[in-house]
């Protein structure tokens, strides 16, 4: 990355999404813009912003210089390059994309989805679309932070032996999972990895 390129994150400050490149940027040492949108008005889904920043309407965006990176992990992945967030042996370097891209695929859309419904929609407000879908996605949730949990009982971290991506991108939904009705006291080695995420020296909170 250049370090002389302006690096300006389009977000909603209380999405767990955004955060995640927040917290990269924070533990990597790297130096962020801001420019908040209230998606609870529309603001993501203007003609501007659909032209400009990102085409399918969401946030966060990378804008790197007058490129623009949609999707948090792959802004992640951006703000982290060259730093130890990222591991240089192959295999680990894998292991860390398959933790990242299980968490978009298994996690996020549980537990992310039922805290955006519970805490923002109201579940009095959810479709009639929405609303069945609930029990099933509680269940994925706590299958995923059970999987997360089995994991965290050999291991301090989700890649070897130190803080990753992936760590990150799985911290940023996890740490709030209760603002979805999730027991953590149930994983209780998540609830450790919990900790030793927000005892890092550049921990960062969410903004809420």
């Amino acid at each position: 990355m250049s370090m002389t390129e302006r690096l300006l994150l389009h977000e909603y400050a209380a999405s767990g999404n955004c955060y995640k490149v927040r917290l990269t940027a924070a533990i990597a040492g790297v130096r962020l813009e801001r420019r908040e949108y209230d998606i609870m008005t529309g603001e993501t889904r203007t003609p501007e912003f659909l032209a400009k920043v990102n085409a399918n309407g969401r946030i966060p965006v990378l804008q790197v210089g007058d490129r623009f990176i949609p999707e948090s992990n792959a802004a992640c992945y951006f703000v982290a390059e060259g730093s130890s967030l990222i591991p240089t042996d192959p295999f680990d370097h894998a292991d860390m994309l398959r933790w990242m891209f299980w968490e978009q695929y298994n996690h996020e859309p549980n537990i992310a989805t039922l805290r955006f419904w519970m805490r923002w929609v109201g579940v009095d407000n959810l479709s009639d679309l929405q609303r069945p879908q609930m029990p099933g996605k509680r269940t994925a949730g706590n299958a995923a932070l059970q999987l997360m949990d089995d994991h965290l009982a050999g291991s301090q971290w989700f890649v070897r032996d130190a803080a990753s991506l992936a760590d990150i991108c799985l911290f940023a939904y996890t740490h709030v999972a209760g603002e979805a009705d999730f027991d953590l006291q149930r994983y209780p080695n998540v609830i450790g990895w919990i900790e030793r995420m927000k005892g890092h020296p550049r921990f960062l909170a969410i903004e809420t």
